[in-house]
């Protein structure tokens, strides 16, 4: 038997980017809903459009829903994503990729 280590390196590369593209998506998820609550909108009615948009379709969308300008829609925004990511790493811990020892 042996240790293939190209395999371990793709399956670590695998579980890495599973695990980051996860945190990012949490990340996101949070930071809408925080938009949200923050501008009295439902968080529920805006989440799942996370799903539809990117980052600026989402400013865009919050622009429509709440009467902000484009500026004050992403500075709001990225307010609530730097929020998030502060709540989900004293949750969950930081993101940055394990190394192989």
């Amino acid at each position: 038997m042996t240790w293939d280590l190209t395999k371990a390196l793709h399956l670590k590369a695998e579980f890495e980017t599973a695990r980051l593209l996860d945190f990012e998506f949490r990340q996101r998820a949070r930071a809408v809903s925080l938009f949200a609550k923050l501008h009295g909108i439902d968080p529920h009615s805006i989440v799942g459009e996370i799903a539809e948009h990117d980052d600026a379709g989402m400013i865009s969308l919050f622009c429509d829903r709440t009467g902000l300008g484009q500026a004050e829609a992403a500075a709001a925004y990225d307010a609530a994503l730097k929020q998030a990511r502060q709540q989900l790493v004293a949750e969950r811990g930081d993101p940055a990729p394990h190394r192989m020892a």
